[in-house]
């Protein structure tokens, strides 16, 4: 992970943020639209974790879920994205005294800007909130299916890593 250069970053540099949302954080990646100062304009996406806030509502998640939403970060985002997300366009400015920022390599942007598009999100929360059986064979498949027609490598193993972690995928 890269820290962020308050004086380095320009116009095209990829970046992640967080947005305090009241116990817990949204977070916003997107690219630098525009540099003034310390503020910078952010061309993205924010997503709102709300399945992971769900689970720790409902204590079926532990204090490592809890972190995650409370710091997220670029290296442990990708679990606040296994369940259900709300997600919008991104187009605002952002004060780098008032919001951490993070500079991220264009190989991270990829992958969350590709795990959105693909709707993985949903197609994982799908055959996790599904009880065994042939509705949960299908969502499976259809998760298979998509596993396997993606083009992006880094995508394709952080969604297999993940596939094998939660025991969804053969």
């Amino acid at each position: 992970m890269l820290g962020l250069r308050k004086k380095g970053l320009k116009e095209g540099d990829f970046v992640f943020a967080r947005q305090p949302d009241g116990e817990y954080n949204k977070i916003i990646f997107g690219a630098v639209t525009g540099v003034q100062g310390t503020k910078i304009g952010v061309n993205g996406i924010i997503i709102n974790p709300v399945g992971l806030k769900n689970k720790i509502e409902q204590g079926k998640a532990g204090s490592r879920s809890i972190e995650i939403l409370k710091n997220p970060n670029p290296d442990n985002c990708i679990q606040m994205l296994i369940y259900r997300i709300e997600h919008d366009n991104f187009n605002e400015i952002i004060d780098l005294d008032k919001q951490q920022v993070l500079e991220i390599p264009n190989r991270v942007y990829a992958t969350l800007n590709e795990w959105i598009t693909e709707s993985l999100s949903e197609l994982i929360n799908n055959v996790l909130s599904l009880p065994p059986g042939s509705e949960r064979d299908e969502a499976k498949r259809i998760l298979k299916q998509r596993r396997d027609t993606l083009f992006d490598k880094s995508v394709k193993s952080t969604l297999y890593s993940v596939c094998r972690s939660l025991k969804i995928l053969n």
